[in-house]
Protein backbone atom coordinates (compact mmCIF):
# COMPACT_ATOMS: atom_id res chain seq x y z
CA UNK A 1 0.00 0.00 0.00
CA UNK A 2 1.34 3.43 -0.95
CA UNK A 3 1.43 5.67 2.13
CA UNK A 4 2.75 8.93 0.72
CA UNK A 5 0.50 11.94 0.30
CA UNK A 6 1.77 12.39 -3.24
CA UNK A 7 0.45 8.93 -4.14
CA UNK A 8 -3.09 10.31 -3.88
CA UNK A 9 -4.56 11.66 -7.13
CA UNK A 10 -6.34 15.00 -6.71
CA UNK A 11 -7.97 16.31 -3.50
CA UNK A 12 -5.20 18.80 -2.76
CA UNK A 13 -7.43 21.01 -0.59
CA UNK A 14 -8.47 18.06 1.59
CA UNK A 15 -4.86 16.95 2.00
CA UNK A 16 -3.79 20.45 3.02
CA UNK A 17 -6.56 20.67 5.62
CA UNK A 18 -5.75 17.26 7.10
CA UNK A 19 -2.00 17.81 7.26
CA UNK A 20 -2.51 21.23 8.88
CA UNK A 21 -4.81 19.74 11.54
CA UNK A 22 -2.32 16.95 12.20
CA UNK A 23 0.71 19.21 12.48
CA UNK A 24 -1.15 21.63 14.75
CA UNK A 25 -2.43 18.85 17.01
CA UNK A 26 -6.06 19.70 16.25
CA UNK A 27 -7.13 16.50 14.48
CA UNK A 28 -10.48 15.40 15.98
CA UNK A 29 -11.05 11.91 17.33
CA UNK A 30 -13.56 11.09 14.58
CA UNK A 31 -13.71 12.10 10.91
CA UNK A 32 -16.22 11.36 8.16
CA UNK A 33 -15.02 11.23 4.54
CA UNK A 34 -17.87 11.44 2.02
CA UNK A 35 -18.01 11.26 -1.76
CA UNK A 36 -18.60 8.91 -4.67
CA UNK A 37 -17.00 5.48 -4.78
CA UNK A 38 -13.56 5.10 -6.30
CA UNK A 39 -12.35 8.69 -6.05
CA UNK A 40 -9.65 8.12 -3.43
CA UNK A 41 -11.39 8.58 -0.06
CA UNK A 42 -10.12 5.29 1.33
CA UNK A 43 -6.54 5.82 0.14
CA UNK A 44 -6.61 9.28 1.72
CA UNK A 45 -7.87 7.75 4.97
CA UNK A 46 -5.13 5.10 4.93
CA UNK A 47 -2.44 7.72 4.34
CA UNK A 48 -3.86 9.81 7.19
CA UNK A 49 -3.82 6.73 9.41
CA UNK A 50 -0.17 6.16 8.54
CA UNK A 51 0.59 9.81 9.33
CA UNK A 52 -1.13 9.55 12.72
CA UNK A 53 0.76 6.40 13.65
CA UNK A 54 4.08 7.67 12.25
CA UNK A 55 4.37 10.66 14.54
CA UNK A 56 7.31 12.26 12.67
CA UNK A 57 7.34 15.70 11.10
CA UNK A 58 5.98 15.66 7.55
CA UNK A 59 4.36 12.28 8.32
CA UNK A 60 4.03 9.72 6.99
CA UNK A 61 7.79 9.48 6.59
CA UNK A 62 7.69 6.08 4.88
CA UNK A 63 10.87 4.96 6.64
CA UNK A 64 10.10 4.29 10.31
CA UNK A 65 8.86 0.99 11.72
CA UNK A 66 5.30 2.30 11.90
CA UNK A 67 5.28 3.36 8.25
CA UNK A 68 6.83 0.09 7.09
CA UNK A 69 4.20 -1.83 9.05
CA UNK A 70 1.43 0.21 7.45
CA UNK A 71 2.91 -0.38 4.00
CA UNK A 72 2.97 -4.12 4.71
CA UNK A 73 -0.59 -4.00 6.11
CA UNK A 74 0.64 -5.46 9.41
CA UNK A 75 0.44 -2.54 11.84
CA UNK A 76 -1.03 -3.81 15.13
CA UNK A 77 -2.53 -0.42 16.02
CA UNK A 78 -4.42 0.02 12.72
CA UNK A 79 -7.85 -1.59 12.43
CA UNK A 80 -9.82 -1.64 9.19
CA UNK A 81 -13.47 -2.67 9.15
CA UNK A 82 -15.31 -3.43 5.89
CA UNK A 83 -18.83 -4.69 5.11
CA UNK A 84 -19.44 -8.43 5.08
CA UNK A 85 -21.25 -10.29 2.30
CA UNK A 86 -23.20 -13.44 3.14
CA UNK A 87 -24.40 -15.40 0.13
CA UNK A 88 -26.30 -13.16 -2.29
CA UNK A 89 -27.28 -10.63 0.37
CA UNK A 90 -26.18 -7.02 0.23
CA UNK A 91 -22.96 -5.85 1.87
CA UNK A 92 -23.62 -5.04 5.53
CA UNK A 93 -21.63 -4.08 8.61
CA UNK A 94 -23.27 -5.94 11.47
CA UNK A 95 -23.11 -5.38 15.20
CA UNK A 96 -20.79 -8.38 15.60
CA UNK A 97 -18.10 -6.62 13.55
CA UNK A 98 -18.51 -3.42 15.58
CA UNK A 99 -18.23 -5.33 18.85
CA UNK A 100 -15.09 -7.10 17.65
CA UNK A 101 -13.57 -3.72 16.77
CA UNK A 102 -14.56 -2.32 20.17
CA UNK A 103 -12.81 -5.19 21.93
CA UNK A 104 -9.60 -4.59 19.98
CA UNK A 105 -9.47 -0.82 20.49
CA UNK A 106 -10.21 -1.14 24.21
CA UNK A 107 -6.74 -2.68 24.62
CA UNK A 108 -3.60 -0.61 24.95
CA UNK A 109 -1.85 0.34 21.74
CA UNK A 110 0.99 -2.04 20.86
CA UNK A 111 3.50 0.10 18.97
CA UNK A 112 2.44 3.67 18.17
CA UNK A 113 0.95 4.77 21.47
CA UNK A 114 -2.47 5.21 19.87
CA UNK A 115 -4.84 3.40 17.51
CA UNK A 116 -6.60 4.27 14.25
CA UNK A 117 -9.86 2.64 13.14
CA UNK A 118 -10.99 2.96 9.52
CA UNK A 119 -14.62 1.98 8.81
CA UNK A 120 -15.11 1.63 5.07
CA UNK A 121 -18.62 1.98 3.60
CA UNK A 122 -19.91 3.03 7.00
CA UNK A 123 -23.28 3.71 5.37
CA UNK A 124 -23.80 -0.07 5.15
CA UNK A 125 -24.10 -0.43 8.93
CA UNK A 126 -27.41 -1.86 10.04
CA UNK A 127 -29.24 -0.11 12.86
CA UNK A 128 -27.83 -2.17 15.78
CA UNK A 129 -24.29 -1.70 14.46
CA UNK A 130 -24.77 2.05 14.01
CA UNK A 131 -26.17 2.46 17.54
CA UNK A 132 -23.29 0.46 18.99
CA UNK A 133 -20.72 2.57 17.13
CA UNK A 134 -22.43 5.74 18.35
CA UNK A 135 -21.72 4.78 21.96
CA UNK A 136 -18.05 4.30 21.14
CA UNK A 137 -17.83 7.67 19.37
CA UNK A 138 -19.49 9.35 22.35
CA UNK A 139 -17.12 7.76 24.89
CA UNK A 140 -13.94 6.57 23.12
CA UNK A 141 -11.49 4.58 25.22
CA UNK A 142 -7.86 5.65 25.11
CA UNK A 143 -6.04 7.34 22.26
CA UNK A 144 -8.00 6.30 19.17
CA UNK A 145 -8.93 8.09 15.95
CA UNK A 146 -11.94 6.93 13.92
CA UNK A 147 -12.16 7.55 10.17
CA UNK A 148 -15.54 6.73 8.63
CA UNK A 149 -16.01 6.52 4.87
CA UNK A 150 -19.43 6.84 3.22
CA UNK A 151 -20.98 8.03 -0.02
CA UNK A 152 -23.01 10.73 1.72
CA UNK A 153 -24.03 11.88 5.17
CA UNK A 154 -27.74 11.20 4.73
CA UNK A 155 -27.23 7.43 4.92
CA UNK A 156 -25.81 7.67 8.46
CA UNK A 157 -27.46 8.46 11.76
CA UNK A 158 -27.52 12.20 12.40
CA UNK A 159 -26.05 11.52 15.83
CA UNK A 160 -23.03 9.78 14.27
CA UNK A 161 -22.51 12.58 11.75
CA UNK A 162 -22.66 15.19 14.52
CA UNK A 163 -19.77 13.50 16.33
CA UNK A 164 -17.45 13.49 13.31
CA UNK A 165 -15.61 16.20 11.44
CA UNK A 166 -17.01 15.93 7.89
CA UNK A 167 -14.77 16.22 4.87
CA UNK A 168 -16.34 16.04 1.40
CA UNK A 169 -14.42 14.66 -1.59
CA UNK A 170 -15.48 15.61 -5.11
CA UNK A 171 -14.98 13.64 -8.33
CA UNK A 172 -11.63 13.65 -10.06
CA UNK A 173 -11.30 15.61 -13.27
CA UNK A 174 -11.38 13.86 -16.64
CA UNK A 175 -7.71 14.74 -17.09
CA UNK A 176 -6.74 13.27 -13.70
CA UNK A 177 -8.51 9.97 -14.41
CA UNK A 178 -7.12 9.77 -17.95
CA UNK A 179 -3.62 10.57 -16.72
CA UNK A 180 -3.72 7.78 -14.13
CA UNK A 181 -4.93 5.30 -16.75
CA UNK A 182 -2.12 6.26 -19.08
CA UNK A 183 0.37 5.72 -16.25
CA UNK A 184 -0.95 2.17 -16.10
CA UNK A 185 -0.10 1.66 -19.77
CA UNK A 186 -3.66 1.64 -21.12
CA UNK A 187 -3.98 2.60 -24.81
CA UNK A 188 -4.80 6.29 -25.23
CA UNK A 189 -8.16 5.73 -26.97
CA UNK A 190 -9.30 3.27 -24.30
CA UNK A 191 -8.14 5.60 -21.52
CA UNK A 192 -10.16 8.42 -23.10
CA UNK A 193 -13.38 6.35 -23.23
CA UNK A 194 -12.96 4.99 -19.72
CA UNK A 195 -12.23 8.45 -18.28
CA UNK A 196 -15.55 9.71 -19.62
CA UNK A 197 -17.51 6.68 -18.44
CA UNK A 198 -15.95 6.69 -14.98
CA UNK A 199 -17.62 9.98 -14.04
CA UNK A 200 -14.69 11.21 -11.97
CA UNK A 201 -13.96 7.84 -10.31
CA UNK A 202 -10.53 6.33 -10.89
CA UNK A 203 -11.67 3.15 -9.15
CA UNK A 204 -14.57 2.83 -11.57
CA UNK A 205 -12.30 3.41 -14.55
CA UNK A 206 -9.91 0.69 -13.40
CA UNK A 207 -12.80 -1.70 -12.79
CA UNK A 208 -14.11 -1.03 -16.28
CA UNK A 209 -10.71 -1.75 -17.78
CA UNK A 210 -10.37 -5.06 -15.94
CA UNK A 211 -13.88 -6.52 -15.87
CA UNK A 212 -15.49 -5.88 -19.23
CA UNK A 213 -17.18 -2.60 -18.34
CA UNK A 214 -17.26 -1.49 -21.96
CA UNK A 215 -19.06 -4.72 -22.83
CA UNK A 216 -21.73 -3.95 -20.23
CA UNK A 217 -22.06 -0.44 -21.64
CA UNK A 218 -22.46 -1.80 -25.17
CA UNK A 219 -25.06 -4.31 -23.94
CA UNK A 220 -27.02 -1.46 -22.35
CA UNK A 221 -26.87 0.41 -25.65
CA UNK A 222 -28.14 -2.66 -27.54
CA UNK A 223 -31.10 -2.88 -25.16
CA UNK A 224 -31.86 0.82 -25.61
CA UNK A 225 -31.81 0.43 -29.40
CA UNK A 226 -34.15 -2.57 -29.22
CA UNK A 227 -36.52 -1.13 -26.61
CA UNK A 228 -39.02 0.58 -28.96
CA UNK A 229 -39.73 -2.71 -30.75
CA UNK A 230 -39.56 -5.15 -27.82
CA UNK A 231 -42.53 -7.49 -27.34
CA UNK A 232 -43.43 -9.02 -23.98
CA UNK A 233 -41.85 -12.37 -24.81
CA UNK A 234 -38.49 -10.75 -25.54
CA UNK A 235 -38.86 -8.52 -22.50
CA UNK A 236 -39.21 -11.58 -20.22
CA UNK A 237 -36.10 -13.08 -21.81
CA UNK A 238 -34.16 -9.86 -21.14
CA UNK A 239 -35.39 -9.71 -17.54
CA UNK A 240 -34.46 -13.36 -16.96
CA UNK A 241 -30.96 -12.80 -18.34
CA UNK A 242 -30.42 -9.71 -16.22
CA UNK A 243 -31.76 -11.51 -13.17
CA UNK A 244 -28.98 -14.09 -13.52
CA UNK A 245 -26.27 -11.44 -13.30
CA UNK A 246 -24.52 -10.85 -10.01
CA UNK A 247 -25.84 -7.85 -8.12
CA UNK A 248 -22.80 -5.63 -8.69
CA UNK A 249 -22.68 -6.25 -12.45
CA UNK A 250 -26.40 -5.61 -12.77
CA UNK A 251 -26.07 -2.32 -10.89
CA UNK A 252 -23.26 -1.36 -13.26
CA UNK A 253 -25.41 -2.24 -16.29
CA UNK A 254 -28.24 -0.07 -14.96
CA UNK A 255 -25.72 2.71 -14.30
CA UNK A 256 -24.57 2.64 -17.92
CA UNK A 257 -28.16 2.66 -19.13
CA UNK A 258 -28.71 5.75 -16.96
CA UNK A 259 -25.67 7.43 -18.55
CA UNK A 260 -27.01 6.73 -22.04
CA UNK A 261 -30.36 8.30 -21.19
CA UNK A 262 -28.66 11.33 -19.64
CA UNK A 263 -26.50 11.78 -22.75
CA UNK A 264 -29.56 11.71 -25.01
CA UNK A 265 -31.19 14.43 -22.94
CA UNK A 266 -28.07 16.55 -23.26
CA UNK A 267 -28.17 16.10 -27.04
CA UNK A 268 -31.73 17.43 -26.95
CA UNK A 269 -30.83 20.40 -24.75
CA UNK A 270 -27.78 21.89 -26.43
CA UNK A 271 -27.74 20.55 -29.96
CA UNK A 272 -24.91 18.14 -29.33
CA UNK A 273 -22.19 20.42 -27.96
CA UNK A 274 -22.24 18.94 -24.45
CA UNK A 275 -19.50 16.77 -22.97
CA UNK A 276 -21.11 13.33 -22.94
CA UNK A 277 -20.29 10.32 -20.80
CA UNK A 278 -20.38 8.29 -24.01
CA UNK A 279 -18.64 10.68 -26.35
CA UNK A 280 -17.72 7.88 -28.74
CA UNK A 281 -21.45 7.09 -29.18
CA UNK A 282 -22.59 10.63 -29.93
CA UNK A 283 -23.71 9.85 -33.49
CA UNK A 284 -25.45 6.60 -32.50
CA UNK A 285 -27.38 8.28 -29.69
CA UNK A 286 -28.37 11.20 -31.92
CA UNK A 287 -29.92 8.73 -34.36
CA UNK A 288 -32.11 7.36 -31.55
CA UNK A 289 -33.58 10.72 -30.53
CA UNK A 290 -36.63 10.59 -32.86
CA UNK A 291 -37.80 7.46 -31.02
CA UNK A 292 -37.49 8.99 -27.53
CA UNK A 293 -39.15 12.30 -26.68
CA UNK A 294 -37.70 14.48 -23.93
CA UNK A 295 -40.66 13.64 -21.71
CA UNK A 296 -40.11 9.92 -22.24
CA UNK A 297 -36.40 10.23 -21.44
CA UNK A 298 -37.13 12.12 -18.22
CA UNK A 299 -39.64 9.42 -17.20
CA UNK A 300 -37.14 6.66 -18.02
CA UNK A 301 -34.46 8.40 -15.97
CA UNK A 302 -36.80 8.56 -12.96
CA UNK A 303 -37.55 4.85 -13.24
CA UNK A 304 -33.84 4.05 -13.62
CA UNK A 305 -32.84 6.04 -10.54
CA UNK A 306 -35.55 4.29 -8.56
CA UNK A 307 -34.29 0.90 -9.72
CA UNK A 308 -30.73 1.73 -8.69
CA UNK A 309 -32.05 2.56 -5.24
CA UNK A 310 -34.00 -0.71 -5.03
CA UNK A 311 -31.01 -2.79 -6.08
CA UNK A 312 -29.20 -1.66 -2.93
CA UNK A 313 -31.65 -3.78 -0.92
CA UNK A 314 -31.91 -7.57 -0.81
CA UNK A 315 -34.53 -7.92 -3.57
CA UNK A 316 -35.39 -10.50 -6.24
CA UNK A 317 -33.44 -9.10 -9.17
CA UNK A 318 -35.44 -10.83 -11.90
CA UNK A 319 -38.74 -9.51 -10.56
CA UNK A 320 -37.25 -6.05 -10.23
CA UNK A 321 -36.07 -6.11 -13.83
CA UNK A 322 -39.41 -7.38 -15.13
CA UNK A 323 -41.23 -4.53 -13.42
CA UNK A 324 -38.61 -2.02 -14.53
CA UNK A 325 -38.76 -3.05 -18.19
CA UNK A 326 -42.55 -2.91 -18.21
CA UNK A 327 -42.49 0.58 -16.73
CA UNK A 328 -39.92 1.67 -19.32
CA UNK A 329 -42.23 0.52 -22.12
CA UNK A 330 -45.10 2.47 -20.54
CA UNK A 331 -43.11 5.71 -20.22
CA UNK A 332 -44.55 8.55 -22.31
Amino acid sequence: MEIRWDSLTGHRAQVQELTALLQEGRLPHALLFTGAAGIGKKLCAQILAAAILCGHDHAPCGLCDNCRAMAADTHPDYYELVPEVRGKSTRIIRIEEIREMQTVVSRSAVRAGRRVVLIDDADTMNEPAANSLLKTLEEPEGQVTFILIARDRSSLLDTIVSRCMPLAFGPLSHEEVRGELLKRQLPADEAEKLAFLADGSLGQALKLSQHGGLELRDNALAFLVALPSLNLSKLWEEAAAKGEMDRESLAEWVGYFHMLLRDMLLLYEDGGTALLYNGDLRGRLAELLPQFSKGKLFAMLRETRELLHRLQANVNMRLQMEGYFIRLMDCR
